[in-house]
C-alpha cells in the first residue's frame, strides 16, 4: 500500500515537472515538509530527465539532486537509467564541449550542452564505467567525469606519456593503447588503469607483440573479454589473460570504424555499402542488420557520412549529420533481433533531430552539420 502511494506521488510529481508552472513548483514545495530520507526515495524513483526542473523549485532540491545519497538511493531501488553523452567539436570555437541528450517536456529529444564541463581534449580516449566517463590524453592527462554532478575529478598520472590513445574496459580495468616517444622514436604502448582501487597497474609500459599502426581513428571494442581494435591495414584481438595479441583476419575483411558492441557482436555502419553490418566473434561471420531502410532513407546524402554509434540500453543509437535545408544532427535508436537462421533485424524505435546548425563544413573522412562534429558518443548509467 505505501509502495503503491510512493508511486502514484511520483507519477504526479513527474507529471508535474513536465508542466513546469508555477502552481506544480508550490506543490513540490510542500514535499520539504517530510522527512530527508522519504524525500530522497519519492525523488530517487523520478525520472532523472525532469531533474533539471526538479532543481529549480528550490536551494533544497537543487542540493538533493546532486547529492551521491540520491544516486545510491537510485541504484537500491533499481531506478538507475541510462543517458546518452555526445562529445561534439564546434568548427567556430575549435572546441569539444560535452552535451547530453534530454527529452524535452513536448517528447522532443535535444542535444543539451553541460556547462559545467570544461572543453574536452580532442586526441583524447573515452570510457564510460557506470555513472562516471574515463578521459585520457597526452596533454590533459587523465581525469573522470561524474555524470551524476556532472564535475570533473583528477585521476593519478598516466606512467607514459601517451598520444592518440583508444581504450576500453574489461573486467573493472581499462586498457589504454597509444603512441609513446621512446629514445628510438614513437612506439605503440599500453597501460592499465584499475578502475576500483583508481591506480595504474604494474608493469607501466606493456609492449604490444604485434606491430600496431594508428588505431585513434578507428577506435576499439570490447566483446567476451577480448578487445577488438585496428589500423589502416589490419584487425587484432587482445586476450588480456594470455596478455596476447592476434591478427583477426575474418574481422579485417570489413573496414569498420567507429563500431560498438551489443551481446558480444560488433555492429558498424558501412559507408561503402550503406547499411548497419554486424559481426559475430563466435561464429567468425559478417552479417547485415535487416529491416532498417527507413533509417537509410533519412540518410540523404550520396556518400554516408561519419556516424557515431553506441551501445544503450541493449539497444544501438545512431548520430548522424543530415543535409537538406534544416542543417540538421539526427539520433535513431534501434532495438535488435535475432532470428531463426542466426539473422539480426533492426526495429527503428525513434528518430529525429536533436541538434540544428547553420552551415556544412566538410573534412577528410568527416561531414559536420552546422558547425559540429560528431566525435564520440557514449552511455552511462545514473
Amino acid at each position: 500500500m505505501v509502495l503503491h502511494l510512493v508511486a502514484k506521488i511520483c507519477r504526479i510529481i513527474s507529471s508535474r515537472i513536465r508542466a513546469a508552472n508555477k502552481q506544480s513548483s508550490k506543490r513540490l514545495s510542500l514535499l520539504t515538509s517530510l522527512p530527508k530520507d522519504v524525500i530522497v526515495d519519492i525523488i530517487a524513483r523520478v525520472p532523472r530527465c525532469d531533474y533539471p526542473t526538479l532543481s529549480l523549485v528550490s536551494k533544497h532540491f537543487r542540493s538533493l539532486v546532486a547529492s551521491p545519497e540520491l544516486y545510491t538511493r537510485r541504484s537500491l531501488l533499481g531506478c538507475t537509467e541510462d543517458c546518452l553523452y555526445v562529445l561534439l567539436h564546434d568548427t567556430k570555437t575549435n572546441d569539444q564541449r560535452c552535451y547530453i541528450l534530454r527529452r524535452k517536456v513536448s517528447g522532443d529529444r535535444r542535444l543539451v550542452l553541460i556547462p559545467s564541463l570544461p572543453a574536452m581534449p580532442f586526441y583524447g580516449s573515452y570510457v564510460a564505467v557506470g555513472s562516471r566517463i574515463y578521459v585520457f590524453d597526452r596533454t590533459e592527462g587523465a581525469f573522470s567525469i561524474d555524470c551524476r554532478s556532472h564535475t570533473v575529478q583528477p585521476l593519478p598520472s598516466m606512467p607514459i606519456p601517451m598520444h592518440r590513445t583508444v581504450a576500453d574496459i574489461i573486467d573493472g580495468k581499462i586498457y589504454v593503447i597509444g603512441d609513446s616517444y621512446c629514445d628510438d622514436g614513437w612506439k605503440k604502448a599500453m597501460v592499465v588503469l584499475n578502475t576500483e582501487t583508481q591506480k595504474w597497474e604494474e608493469p607501466a609500459m606493456i609492449k604490444p607483440d604485434i606491430e600496431l599502426g594508428e588505431t585513434y581513428y578507428y577506435g576499439c571494442v570490447v566483446m567476451a573479454g577480448k578487445m577488438y581494435t585496428r589500423d589502416s591495414d589490419n584487425s587484432f584481438v587482445y586476450e588480456p589473460k594470455e596478455d596476447k595479441w592476434e591478427r583477426d583476419e575474418m574481422l579485417n575483411l570489413k573496414d569498420w570504424e567507429f563500431a560498438c558492441s551489443v551481446d558480444d557482436v560488433l555492429y558498424y555502419c558501412d559507408r561503402d555499402e550503406k547499411s548497419l553490418r554486424a559481426y559475430d566473434p563466435k561464429q567468425r561471420c559478417w552479417g547485415v542488420v535487416n529491416g532498417l531502410e527507413d533509417l537509410y532513407l533519412l540518410v540523404e546524402i550520396q556518400e554516408w557520412p561519419n556516424i557515431e554509434i553506441v551501445s544503450y540500453s541493449g539497444r544501438l543509437a545512431l548520430f548522424f549529420p543530415k543535409s537538406g535545408n534544416s542543417r540538421e544532427i539526427w539520433c535513431a535508436e534501434i532495438s535488435l533481433e535475432k532470428r531463426q537462421g542466426g539473422e539480426t533485424w533492426g526495429q527503428l524505435e525513434w528518430c529525429d533531430h536533436v541538434l540544428t546548425g547553420d552551415f556544412i563544413v566538410e573534412w577528410p573522412g568527416l561531414v559536420s552539420t552546422g558547425n559540429f562534429v560528431s566525435m564520440k558518443s557514449l552511455a552511462v548509467t545514473v
